[in-house]
């Protein structure tokens, strides 16, 4: 059996998984140690491969800190681990309405979903750090374009240009562009308007946020159980220590945020989209993808079961309105993206977060199986739309243990 290209790992590899698991979990903050799942809970039914190494994609992997936020309290001397905490705990204010506004969207349009706001914050902490610690304008459109790296295939995977430059400049090979790290052809079929501009652009964090909403949620995936919830976080990028990393942030936001200034929310020191260093090579180490392998990204359709969202009832931008490249592609929800994550793909956001079929910014159609097994192991918009980012520990080559963290439902 293959993943990603590697063949089936050995007992070598299986022990140098407990050891990476081990340390991994003991940096994690609790509740993310896995309990046991029914046999039920670990059903997939919509089938996304569970890929062994995120060895083609781009995302900031820093974990949260271990302490839950809290806030000061007057005359109150607070240790420098608490004050850290606390300043994690901040997302850029515009950034936050986006992801609460599109919280609620989802629940009027697709309310058996049960899409929380706090995993769209944990994507978009991990993708592009809330857009670069905030820097977008009142309108919530980026300062200046957020780009993943080229998807040439030289260390990262090869998807050659499928929107003409519109999105990410490039007329050769695409990049996933914008806040939740979609790739163009993803977002040309999950593109949304999310603040009501009669627009859809990958760079405005009001679009992105809903866009990425709709790709997680896509088909019949309720996120109120582990199952769904992994699978959707799967889908925007296959790496099991992308999703034990989103699971992370979503845990730590659960327990408590507040909004910071735009502009001021920090910034993540790991390459990757939204921080002033570039990834040189993927998370998962230096590596070159075969020509039209896409590795563990999503850049197109998508689980099964799914259903075809409704059609955007506003115009696409035209490339140049904004900060970041505007759309053209295609205006017909129900057309598939044209396959082709950086790091989070078709969702995927770096890998791709995925829908309609769900996005997914990275091109795998199985789905994992939340419960790790010795021999297989079960995604930005980068997937399909690229993902990036980049956690604490560094992530482990080898395949990731049987437990899964447990996340609590999400919130309602």
């Amino acid at each position: 059996m293959r993943f990603n290209g590697t063949m089936r790992r050995g007992l070598g590899g299986t022990a140098a998984a407990v050891a990476a698991m081990a340390a991994l979990t003991a940096s994690q903050g609790p509740g993310l140690v896995a309990h046991e799942e029914t046999a039920k809970q670990r059903q997939e039914p919509d089938e996304v491969r569970w890929s062994e190494v995120p060895n083609d994609d781009s995302y900031h992997t820093e974990l949260p800190p271990l302490k839950s936020p809290e806030p000061p309290k007057p005359g109150v001397k607070r240790s420098p681990v608490v004050v850290a905490s606390w300043a994690q705990a901040g997302i850029p204010a515009t950034v936050l309405d986006a992801y609460r506004k599109a919280e609620t969207a989802m629940r009027r349009s697709d309310p058996g979903c049960g899409l929380p706001w706090q995993l769209l914050a944990a994507i978009g902490k991990v993708e592009s750090g809330h857009a670069g610690g905030g820097r977008v304008d009142a309108h919530g459109t980026t300062l200046s374009p957020i780009l993943g790296p080229v998807l040439n295939g030289a260390g990262f995977a090869n998807i050659s240009d499928t929107d003409g430059g519109a999105y990410d400049g490039d007329r050769t090979f695409d990049r996933a562009v914008g806040p939740m790290q979609f790739i163009p052809s993803t977002w040309a079929h999950w593109k949304r308007d999310g603040n009501g501009d009669g627009r859809s652009d990958p760079g405005n964090v009001y679009d992105a946020a809903l866009a990425a909403g709709a790709y997680l949620c896509a088909g019949s995936r309720d996120l109120t159980v582990r199952a769904g919830l992994d699978a959707a976080i799967l889908s925007y990028n296959h790496s099991d220590t992308y999703l034990r990393t989103v699971l992370s942030w979503l845990e730590f936001y659960r327990k408590g945020t507040h909004p910071v200034a735009d502009g001021e929310g920090p910034v993540p020191k790991s390459p990757g989209a939204g921080s002033p260093n570039e990834p040189k090579h993927p998370v998962g180490g230096p590596g070159s993808a075969k020509d039209g392998d896409h590795g563990g990204i999503e850049v197109g359709p998508q689980p099964g079961h799914t259903k075809t969202p409704p059609a955007s009832a506003s115009p696409d931008p035209s490339p140049g309105d904004s900060g970041s490249p505007d759309p053209g592609g295609s205006t017909d929800p129900g057309s598939s993206p044209d396959p082709t994550d950086s790091g989070s793909a078709t969702p995927d956001p770096g890998t791709s977060p995925d829908p309609s079929t769900t996005p997914d910014p990275g091109p795998s159609t199985t789905k994992p199986d939340p419960g790790c097994t010795t021999d297989a192991p079960s995604p930005d918009p980068t997937d399909t739309a690229g993902s990036t980012e980049s956690p604490s520990p560094e992530p482990s080559t080898t395949p990731e243990p049987c437990t899964t963290p447990t996340v609590p439902p999400a919130a309602g």
